[in-house]
């Protein structure tokens, strides 16, 4: 059956319509990120893991060992490759590797709640307006990814009691989003998990889409509106950039290079072993895959799945206080929302992925991220260590940052900072400016009166 362009089907209303509406797809929102503005340095991107419900500094980047037992918990500090850094005796592995990364033990913000706390930790503003978008949107706006792929995409979920703002661009619009892969117990570590972002609508055959791609081609080249697009230059160039987003959505339906980066099926048995078969294990051997495929930015929700013989409750694995507490019996045991469970799976996943980065020449380029939205309590108590961002810690590796190093310091008992205080706003500008966004870069829905960081670069950790 043909198809005629006529008066009630002209090339106008599908550019008006979003054209690719057609095929049923978002895909172009997704890849119509705008031109990157007020960008320098080399081409970057930064795996961005979320410990989410708020990580103990004490129990692992910060150990306290000459505080009272009810502060510095069971676990003995170790020596790392750094003189005078320790750890926490759970984390062996990345104590071997402490010349890849620096830590800032002296992150603050005064947010407690699991939903204001992450809006502060995922924006860089310490009291952000609700629309205030994330990290990888702001990525996605202004240094959008050069390859035929998602700028920002974020692996598993978070739960409930965090608004989905994570899902949304903010006020850069919904073509700043992410792709979000992974809910709950559908993610990379179940060998049921079929990535399916990029499937065609149901009941949608390849030759379907292989005639809507002709049918547009057609419009493009006849319609009503061609001689009107060849006498007026600026339209010519918005409907160009828009063939170059049905073409891109197109390729990514019809293609496989773009979806082979979601499969780690292509990976090797020893290399997902030695990343953990666990869901934070196997989120981020694919943020690995993802980077080195173009992706700008990737989100990690740092959940380490069940412990063996227990339910699913949610994928806050660092909530361990209140009632979850009383679920595990300890913050410090052996379930799946204790530190005897989470922080080993921290220690493998994290040091695979700092020696696999390394090992393929993209740790230089790559900015490698480690935080909650707040740090636990310095006082241990029957309901396990509470919400803290008065004083945290943070993990930083690649991408230029100075490895082997520490900056600034809590005080002794882990509850305040002591010196050099890393806000919100300073932590967000060195971010953007290690990927080479100018943190004054402004953008507004008027497109200047908001700039991406109110802060500073700290321009010592590189």
């Amino acid at each position: 059956m043909s198809v005629r362009l006529n008066e009630t089907l002209s090339r106008r209303q599908l550019v008006q319509a979003g054209g690719i509406a057609a095929l049923g797809l978002t895909l172009p929102e997704l890849l119509s990120a705008g031109a990157p503005r007020k960008v320098s340095g080399p081409e970057r991107s930064c795996i961005f893991i979320v410990q989410y419900g708020g990580a103990s500094h004490i129990d692992s980047f910060d150990p306290k060992p000459d505080a009272v037992e009810e502060i510095r918990g069971p676990y003995k500090p170790i020596a790392t490759q750094t003189p005078g850094l320790q750890v926490g005796e759970l984390l062996p592995q990345l104590a071997l590797r402490s010349d890849r990364y620096t830590v800032i033990r002296s992150m603050t913000h005064g947010n407690g709640g699991h939903d204001g706390g992450m809006h502060v930790a995922m924006t860089g503003h310490s009291v952000p307006l609700p629309e205030t978008p994330y990290f990888g949107s702001i990525l996605s706006r202004v240094r959008p990814a050069l390859t035929n792929m998602p700028s920002y995409v974020w692996l598993q979920n978070l739960a409930g009691d965090v608004e989905p703002r994570y899902l949304r661009g903010g006020f850069l619009g919904s073509a700043h989003s992410p792709l979000r892969v992974g809910t709950d117990l559908d993610n990379p570590s179940s060998d049921k998990f079929r990535f399916s972002a990029f499937d065609p609508p149901v009941g949608t055959t390849a030759a379907a889409i292989q005639a809507r791609q002709q049918l547009l081609n057609r419009l493009d080249a006849s319609g009503p509106l061609a001689a009107e697009v060849s006498e007026t230059p600026s339209l010519e160039a918005k409907t160009a950039g828009f063939r170059r987003f049905q073409e891109k959505a197109f390729d990514l339906v019809g293609g496989t290079a773009a979806r082979e980066a979601f499969e780690l099926s292509h990976e090797s048995a020893k290399v997902r072993e030695r990343y953990g078969r666990n869901p934070l294990g196997q989120n981020l051997l694919m943020a690995r895959r993802l980077v080195e495929a173009g992706v700008r930015l990737v989100n990690v929700t740092a959940w380490c799945g069940l412990a063996e013989g227990e339910s699913f409750t949610n994928v806050q694995t660092w909530d361990m206080h209140g009632p979850v507490a009383a679920h595990i019996g300890s913050i410090f045991g052996n379930g799946s929302y204790g530190l005897g469970f989470a922080l080993p799976r921290i220690d493998q996943s994290v040091s695979a992925l700092l020696d696999d980065l390394a090992e393929r020449g993209l740790l230089e380029n790559t900015l490698v991220v480690m935080v909650g939205e707040f740090g636990r309590s310095p006082r241990v108590s029957k309901q396990g260590r509470d919400h803290w961002p008065a004083c945290y810690s943070a993990l930083l590796a690649g991408a230029g940052v100075r490895g082997g190093s520490v900056y600034g310091a809590s005080d002794k008992q882990g509850g305040q900072v002591q010196s050099n205080p890393v806000t919100p706003e300073n932590f967000g500008a060195t971010l953007l400016h290690t990927l080479g966004v100018d943190p004054g870069t402004r953008l507004g829905l008027d497109g200047f009166t908001r700039p991406a960081s109110a802060g500073q670069p700290i321009f010592e950790l590189f």
